[in-house]
């Protein structure tokens, strides 16, 4: 048989095995995390390490059963996925059930599944073979076709409301811009998101002027910031001088002036009247508008506390005070990295990360390697996500990022962000198999 025809031979083992060592793992930690000397046995299911070693096994079964299917269907059963997942995100609503003020579960017995995780796939599955279909990403059209396969997920979460899995769909324009979307787009995403941060810092302040006792109030100090916004963005992202801007100059700051007022009067919608309270806060507390240490800020200072005790080399599996005896909130799930810092120390965490950052390496790897632009494409979509999966829930655990419920790959407990990453990886490895044979 020929390597062409072998797809077996052509697995991508080094995958494989970081996806097993990183669900194992999280098993283990999860274990840790959920540790009861009444229910000692890892596969007791009245415990959320049993209840995982199911998710588990079912995860293994799927994956084991895509790696089985024609990397052809995937392509061609794109949309049809994703209208699916739609349809699912679209019956939570109606039907769903109601976890921590998110009507975002379908309760099956003890167990939930959250469709919006299966958002992930699916939208990359469809934003793959749509762009696959494109020489470049350079018109309107498809700018605002792609836009749309990504945002129409992104709104039937954001009707849950599940804000943290909604930003995950961030990561799609990292893919955008590998397929030729404009970097003077991507810079506008990154200098609107300064904009928000700062109009959320400076909103209820009033700052002095050098040299006099006069004192700006937040709205003032935001219209400066406006124009400063204006004038350095649009040089910067149109790659203008002065000389060449003549009578088109005062022009393009209005026009930057306007756009940038009303980018912040929507991110102070947004703010007060999209997120919930709790979300809120969250923010401010991040930012330091807000002091809470008992309340808000609670579940961060007891994880960076956690992590700071394991020192060098931790304290040993099982025998990490604060996560023994429950100190750090939702430390199996969101704050499960902490647990893993306080256990296993500097020394464990920074392995941790680092088989992360080789997985992610690891898949644009893959990419590059691809005839079939559909897999290449979808590639990337895989890493992006993986990519901010890991920035966010690192950054929440150690206070760089707000607490938005974002999970930790194969290591925060439940089954429907298990289920998810493994089809995500399962049918790269598929798709990855095929590639000696698939050219498009």
């Amino acid at each position: 048989m020929s390597a062409r025809e072998n797809v077996a031979a052509n697995f991508d083992r080094p995958i494989l095995l970081i996806y097993l060592a990183l669900m194992f793992m999280g098993w283990a930690n999860i274990y840790s995390a959920a540790y009861d000397p009444d229910h000692a046995s890892i596969f007791d299911q009245s415990k959320e390490y049993g209840k995982q070693a199911v998710w588990m096994a079912v995860s293994l079964t799927l994956g084991t059963g895509i790696l089985l299917i024609r990397g052809e269907l995937f392509r061609e059963g794109a949309f049809l996925v994703y209208g699916f997942v739609l349809l699912l995100l679209a019956a939570v609503l109606v039907v769903g059930k109601e976890v921590n003020g998110a009507k975002a579960w379908f309760g099956v017995g003890s167990f939930g599944i959250q469709p919006a995780e299966f958002a992930k796939f699916a939208t990359a599955l469809a934003l793959s073979r749509y762009l696959s279909g494109l020489k470049a990403l350079i018109d309107l059209r498809s700018r605002v076709m792609a836009g749309a396969i990504i945002l129409a997920p992104v709104a039937l979460i954001m009707l849950q409301p599940d804000t943290g899995t909604a930003l995950v769909s961030g990561a799609f324009i990292l893919v955008l811009y590998r397929e030729g979307l404009s970097g003077n787009i991507l810079l506008l995403a990154i200098l609107a998101a300064v904009l928000s941060v700062l109009s959320l810092i400076v909103k209820d302040s009033t700052f002095g002027l050098p040299f006099t006792d006069a004192e700006l109030s937040g709205d003032q100090f935001m219209m400066a910031l406006i124009t400063v916004f204006a004038i350095l963005g649009w040089l910067v992202v149109r790659n203008l001088v002065l000389k060449r801007l003549r009578k088109r100059f005062y022009g393009l700051i209005l026009f930057g002036l306007v756009g940038s007022a009303a980018f912040i009067g929507s991110v102070d919608y947004a703010f007060e009247k999209v997120l919930a309270t709790h979300q809120r806060d969250r923010i401010l507390v991040m930012l330091g508008q807000m002091e809470d240490p008992q309340g808000l800020g609670y579940n961060v200072k007891q994880s960076q506390t956690a992590i700071g005790s394991g020192g060098f080399s931790g304290k040993g599996y099982l025998d990490g005070t604060l996560t023994k005896f429950k100190y750090v909130p939702m430390q199996s799930t969101d704050f499960i990295f902490c647990t893993v810092g306080e256990e296993w120390g500097f020394l464990g965490t920074a392995f941790l990360v680092l088989l992360f950052t080789v997985l992610i390496l690891r898949i644009i790897q893959i990419s590059d390697r691809q005839r079939s632009k559909f897999t290449r494409i979808y590639a990337y979509c895989v890493a992006s996500i993986f990519f901010l999966h890991l920035m966010i829930n690192v950054g929440m655990t150690i206070g760089l990022a707000p607490v938005i419920g974002i999970p930790l790959p194969f290591f925060s407990y439940g089954g429907s962000s298990m289920i998810s990453f493994t089809i995500l990886l399962g049918i790269l490895l598929r798709l990855d198999a095929e590639r000696l044979s698939q050219l498009r």
